[in-house]
Formats: structure tokens, sequence, C-alpha cells
């Protein structure tokens, strides 16, 4: 038995019932034969998997829905293993070469090369080439980035790329410029509504419109999330009446615990404090980027409006200094403390000037304005 997110999940572009313009564009592309290298993005759970999938369904057949998991092991330069998973078909495949860490240049490399020395053998197939889905493109390094762009020059006959990201904003300029862009925007209420109606109706029971609003407030945007809670909300209470709870996940009650332990209190103790609940985040693979937006909009909540637009302009700062730096810790800490000496500021307490003094520092002689320069 699977979960409705994936059962009831749509198999073709006339099934997807929002963005019918974008879909429409899709079939254009498919039949067109002149199909492009594409980057798919847009927020988390707006349904850009679910268009590549029926994109590819367009592209070959049936043929794509046949799927087998294999696991590859790559050898880096130390001779050191590593291991991928891959998804694919006789038509597809699918990586997610970022699980490779700084290796995964190595990944695109051979795989891709691999890939794109074959001939496409399947008589019956509709097209000529081989597609490959990079999942978490935003994720590469800089040289794996460098490595794609290659090898989208060079093998353009034999393969397509299609990338998936968040944002466009870590993708170097040749990689953008050699796809098409397509952008997939988080669903409006009305759609995710209407989503959540139809899936309801597959599923042998009416959805109550009260219900379906509170889930639609409460995912913001993002489809799969709102799936799933239906699911949820569907095995506590059959009938969907009175008041429902949506229970948050685990990872954000956390965030939020956080935040609450930033504004409650400013002190060397208390950094520490929040150092640790940041490390415990980051254990659990979840990424830096939702970690500083989760905190960074509890915090927003709690303190007063002169203060909101100061904690989102430096939670804006030190995601950019993350992205560029490596140890995300650094960027997380130094943005807790600077909204720290803010906070202790705009209280008409004493200046938090000696936050961390030499003794709890990490770097000598570590108060608020030192501490700060460094970063």
């Amino acid at each position: 038995m699977s979960l409705w997110v994936d059962e009831y999940r749509p198999r073709t572009l006339d099934a997807l019932n929002y963005h019918t313009g974008l879909s429409e564009r899709l079939k254009s592309l498919a039949s067109s034969g002149d199909f492009p290298h594409m980057l798919f993005y847009g927020p988390s759970g707006a349904g850009k998997k679910t268009r590549i999938t029926c994109t590819l369904r367009q592209l070959f057949g049936n043929g794509v829905e046949k799927l087998k998991i294999d696991q590859r092991i790559f050898l880096s330069p130390s001779k050191r293993k590593l291991e991928i998973n891959i998804v694919q078909s006789n038509f597809h495949i699918e990586i997610t070469p970022s699980e490779a860490g700084n290796y995964d240049r190595l990944v695109i490399q051979e795989l891709l090369k691999e890939i794109a020395q074959t001939q496409q053998v399947d008589l019956n197939a509709k097209q000529r080439f081989k597609v490959v889905i990079i999942n978490e493109a935003d994720s590469l390094s800089r040289d794996a980035q460098a490595a794609l762009r290659r090898t989208m020059e060079k093998y353009m006959s034999n393969m397509r790329i299609i990338l998936c990201a968040n944002s466009t904003s870590k993708l170097i300029a040749p990689i953008k410029s050699r796809c098409l862009l397509m952008r997939v925007p988080a669903p409006s209420p009305e759609e995710m509504l209407n989503v959540l109606e139809l899936v309801a109706r597959r599923a042998g029971f009416d959805l109550p419109p009260e219900a379906g609003m509170k889930i639609v407030d409460d995912c913001g945007g993002n489809m799969r999330k709102a799936i799933l809670v239906l699911e949820a909300l569907k095995m506590q209470s059959p009938d969907l009446t009175g008041p429902l709870t949506i229970a948050k996940p685990d990872w954000e009650t956390y965030c939020h615990k956080v935040a609450d332990l930033i504004v409650s209190e400013q002190s060397p103790a208390r950094v520490m404090e929040v150092r640790a609940k940041f490390y415990e985040l980051l254990s659990h693979c979840i990424p830096p980027t939702v970690i500083l937006k989760t905190v960074a909009e509890r915090v927003v909540e709690k303190v007063d409006e002169s203060l909101k637009a100061d904690v989102m302009h430096w939670a804006a700062f030190y995601e950019v200094r993350m992205r560029i730096g490596s140890k995300k810790i650094f960027h997380l800490e130094a943005w807790a403390v600077k909204v720290m000496s803010l906070y202790k500021v705009s209280s008409t307490e004493p200046f938090l000037s000696d936050i961390l003094c030499p003794s709890t520092s990490l770097f000598p002689g570590g108060n608020v304005t030192s501490r700060m320069s460094f970063y």
C-alpha cells in the first residue's frame, strides 16, 4: 500500500490540473522533435518532479515507468569508494550527484560520459536520445557544474539533461544559458484545494471545505506536504470534522525552540546552547538554509516591528555567506549572535559587547565586534 502522494500522482501532462499553460508548453516541446536541455526550478512541493516524469512519458511512452534501482560504486582519486543510488529505465536515468559531496564532479564525469557514448538501442523508441535527470542541481559544486557544462556541449546528439533545482542562484551562468528554463511556481490556494478535493474523491470520500482550507493554510504552497497532511488527518479522524490538529514535523518544532532560546536570553551560555542545537539539526541532515529560514521566521514573530526587517536582512546576508563558505555552523552561529546583539540593544539593556569572552570563544578576544568582522 503506497502513500496517496504516490498512488494518485498524475501520470500524464493532461492529468495535471494546475499550471495548465506550462503543461501545454511541455507537450509542444515533446512533440517538436527538437527537445532541448531543460532546467526545472521552483519551491519544494510545487510539482517539479511530477512534471518531469509526465514529460518523459510524453516523450517515450509507458516504458519510462518500468524502473529499476541500481547502486553504482565510483572510486575517488584516493581510492575511496562512493556509493550512488541510480533510478533508471530504458529511456532515462535519474541521479543525485550531491550525495557524493565534494566528489560530485567525479560522478558527473564518469556517469554522463558512459551514458552519452552509448546509442539508444530500443527500435520502438520515439526519440533517439536518452535523458539524464539530475536532482538537487543547485547543490552541485562549481567543479561539477563546469564538468556538466562541457558534457552538455559535447554529447548533445545522444543525450539530453534535465536539471531539477529549488533555485537558479547557485547555478553558473553557462549552465543556465544552455538550458531552457522552466519555472514551476507554487500552486495557488484555490489550485491546492482543487487537487485535495480530487485526491479525496479518488480515495472515496468528500473533503469538507473547512478542513481543506485549514490544510492549505498550513502547507504554504507545498502540494506534496498538503497531500501527506490530508492522509494523516484522514487516519486520525475519518470524517474530518470538528477541531483538527495538524502536527508539525519534529525538526520544525526544534527550530522554533531554538528561536525561542535566542529571544528569551542573550548571554555567552545561551550562544553555546544555541550552537549545540544547530549542530543537532545539521547532524540530522536538515539543510542549513532551511534551518536559517525556519528559525528566522519564528524570531520575526517574537520581536517588535522595528527589528523584523533587520532580522531578515541579516538572515539573507548570512545565507549568502553560507553558500560561499564551507562551515555552515559558523554562519548559523554568527547570525544568532547578531540577532542577540540587535535584540539586546533594542531592549535598552547594556550592549552585548562581551557575549563571547575568551574562555568560551572559538577565536581569541571574541567580543561581538571582532567576531562579526571575522564573518
